[in-house]
């Protein structure tokens, strides 16, 4: 197993802790593996609370009335097919699995957006952009996946341009008595189990809330965002705390 990045113990936390590969490689391939059944598992086990979620992303990504947006980590793009309803002349979606952005690529292709939004093979740690190019960068449910966070930030700080605004969503750990409970109860039993059943992966669904409880969340965050070149970093619990909205502008 590697050794935790500085400031980051999701860094160690890896898909498969017997593999040699890296922590990069290793979540590509399990991206990879489950691509087919994504957008089916995070509707379902999020009970369809992460369509909300992304809608108050685009809000705040909206605020700065961008015409050029990069979504890092993008997936299947569905954060970038949310924010295409901005009106913006053009999204790119980054991420290291091919797989999901075939699936990304045929649900562009099916609303028409492929004028407006065009998806890549792309490292977060090397984007392969030019300085302060983007008017927002967006990311959802990625930056945890990141095998060097502060490299990760640090580019998306890179091609945002001044007075740009970088918009994360990420999950974090309910405070209050009896969510907090419920939250680590579903974490730890349901959600690896359902996801197991639907995905056929042994190690996706698992890796999920372990990454999530070694994250580090709200202020913590926040700081790391500030140390990577963001100004004016806050962060917005959703939904009781299950998930944090982070702003901040460079």
């Amino acid at each position: 197993m590697q050794a935790n990045e500085q400031g980051n113990p999701a860094a160690s936390v890896l898909p498969d802790a017997s593999s040699n590969l890296s922590k990069k490689a290793q979540v590509a391939d399990m991206f990879n593996d489950i691509a087919g059944k994504y957008d089916f598992l995070n509707h379902f086990l999020s009970l369809g609370i992460d369509k909300g979620w992304r809608k108050k992303a685009i809000a705040e990504v909206q605020k700065v009335q961008p015409q050029n947006i990069l979504d890092v980590a993008t997936g299947t793009g569905d954060l970038a097919i949310a924010a295409s309803k901005l009106g913006p002349q053009n999204i790119i979606g980054v991420d290291i699995a091919d797989q999901m952005l075939e699936v990304g690529r045929k649900k562009i292709k099916e609303q028409q957006l492929e004028q407006i939004i065009s998806l890549q093979h792309g490292d977060s740690e090397a984007l392969p952009f030019e300085t302060n190019h983007f008017d927002a960068v967006m990311c959802a449910y990625g930056v945890r996946n990141f095998e060097h966070l502060a490299a990760g930030l640090k580019e998306m700080s890179r091609v945002l341009r001044p007075g740009g605004k970088v918009v994360i969503l990420e999950f974090s750990h309910p405070k209050k008595f009896p969510v907090k409970q419920l939250y680590k109860f579903y974490f730890r039993y349901i959600l690896p189990s359902l996801g197991k059943m639907v995905s056929k992966n042994n190690k996706a669904y698992t890796y999920l809330p372990e990454s999530v409880m070694a994250f580090p969340e709200g202020k913590v965050f926040c700081d790391m965002l500030r140390q990577c070149g963001f100004k004016e970093a806050k962060a917005r619990p959703l939904t009781l705390g299950i998930t944090t909205l982070y702003t901040a502008s460079k």
